[in-house]
């Protein structure tokens, strides 16, 4: 596997942003700040400020450069870690202006993604997607390497070091793809599977550190990991619930989306997320004491269209009800009397016998749901 940098636990880390000075950015920033403790570093500083269009050269300015370089001077930082996507040209150039390791956004999140991986399947995805993201950067670990040697081992006549390195990377790309379509086509027969039997799917949805991981266990008695951190659930996770007569279905607890999702995290994680696309039912799971939840709701719906989800029926779930000032479960519907939205406590468990009934109340309609008698196990990823 190829290693690409990653601050290790502990690491010195300068944070920025740029816009934070406009409205609704605060929240931003400290989501940013999230990111990086779930990376492991620690924030020693903070450089803020606003701009109307990037630097070509170093994005964020030769003057806010300098402001970065002190920050990282009179603080001893050991990385500065950058709250947007750079192209690996201002990566380099900001390097080479700051003394200073240069992580931005994307690279930031694929490091978080790679610490949690558990399964092969998770594994593969983000090696994939660090090595496409790692394969534009290249240059910046082999610039003293760039002279033309000799024909030794697997490099070719005239071949430079940055040339046997991104050829030997495009071949480890094709590899890890040849494998993901191999755990494409199982999960395509397991869901073959479940429709012969008819068993519906209802997949979990919604921004990351939103409470899905909690539902799921409360849902379903499991004990997958859940923690007050952004990204705890990478691994997807399958499991049987009942509703509230005693009807069956497969419940899916996916990864969390976030704002400015890479999209080569997206591609790479496309078998996983059709669980999504394939359900019948989503749970939107929002966090309700979060005063961005709506724009976390429009984050959320817009990483469904990529993945061409945004036609699956949604119901939306409020969670965290128990962290509001007088926050009681209820049940929200539209004009034609269905349910819409459901208030409840995933850490309490205040609300969930609501949630039962709604997805008894639509597996009913669908006209299915019971498997019982099919002698269906469920699948366990």
């Amino acid at each position: 596997m190829f290693e690409v940098d990653r601050p290790q636990r502990g690491e010195r880390a300068v944070l920025v942003q740029l816009d934070s000075r406009n409205a609704g950015n605060e929240e931003s920033l400290a989501e940013f700040r999230e990111l990086a403790l779930s990376a492991g570093a620690k924030p020693v500083a903070t450089v803020i400020g606003g701009y109307r269009k990037p630097d070509s050269k170093l994005f964020v300015g030769k003057g806010k450069a300098e402001e970065v370089q002190l920050c990282v001077q009179q603080e001893q930082a050991e990385v500065v870690l950058i709250n947007h996507t750079l192209t690996p040209a201002q990566e380099r150039n900001l390097e080479r202006t700051v003394n200073c390791r240069v992580l931005d956004r994307t690279a930031l999140i694929l490091d978080i993604f790679a610490q949690r991986a558990r399964s092969f399947e998770g594994k593969l995805q983000v090696e994939l997607a660090q090595l496409k993201h790692l394969s534009s950067r290249l240059v910046r670990g082999w610039t003293h390497l760039e002279r033309q040697k000799g024909g030794i081992g697997l490099r070719g006549p005239g071949e430079s070091q940055l040339e046997t390195d991104r050829r030997l990377i495009g071949q480890r790309i094709k590899l890890l793809n040849k494998r993901l379509e191999k755990t494409h086509k199982q999960r395509q027969l397991q869901r073959r599977s479940r429709r012969r039997m008819d068993v519906p799917v209802i997949s979990l949805v919604g921004y990351t550190n939103a409470g899905k991981s909690t539902l799921f266990n409360r849902l379903t008695g499991a004990s997958v990991f859940a923690a007050d951190q952004l990204f705890a659930t990478l691994d997807p996770t399958l499991r049987r619930v009942k509703t509230a007569n005693g009807q069956t279905a497969v419940l899916a607890d996916t990864v969390g989306f976030i704002s400015q999702l890479p999209h080569g995290l997206v591609a790479a994680f496309s078998a996983t997320l059709e669980e999504t696309r394939d359900a019948q039912l989503l749970l939107h799971v929002v966090d309700c004491h979060s005063e961005q939840r709506h724009e976390s709701i429009d984050q959320v719906n817009k990483v469904l269209a990529q993945i061409d989800a945004e036609g699956v029926p949604q119901i939306e779930v409020y969670n965290k009800i128990d962290l509001l000032d007088g926050g009681q479960p209820r049940v929200e519907r539209d004009q034609q009397g269905r349910v819409r939205r459901i208030w409840v406590s995933a850490v309490t468990g205040a609300g969930v016998d609501l949630l039962r009934d709604a997805l008894f109340e639509y597996l009913a309609d669908m006209g299915g749901g019971d498997v019982e008698a099919q002698g269906y196990v469920s699948l366990d990823h």
